[in-house]
């Protein structure tokens, strides 16, 4: 199995040997989204329409870390 594989919940701690579909946890459903234009971060199930910071709407990005190698206490993904 490689590394890169795996997947792990930064929200719940999950764990699987396989990627998560579509990059959300089959546990708790929720991720982290980046706002595009002000960097805000919102936890939820999906990207909201508006962004509660900046009140625009803006484009969102899933940056939740899957893999092992990033953890830290937030486990944002360092390349997004």
């Amino acid at each position: 199995m490689k590394t890169d594989e795996r997947s792990i919940c930064a929200l719940c701690g999950h764990a699987s040997n396989d990627k998560f579909i579509g990059g959300i946890c089959p546990r708790c459903n929720l991720t982290y989204w980046k706002c595009g234009n002000c960097g805000f971060l919102v936890t939820a199930a999906a990207s909201p329409d508006r962004c509660p910071s900046c009140s625009a709407q803006c484009e969102f990005k899933n940056v939740t870390c899957y893999t092992p190698e990033c953890g830290g206490p937030d486990n944002i993904d360092p390349r997004l």
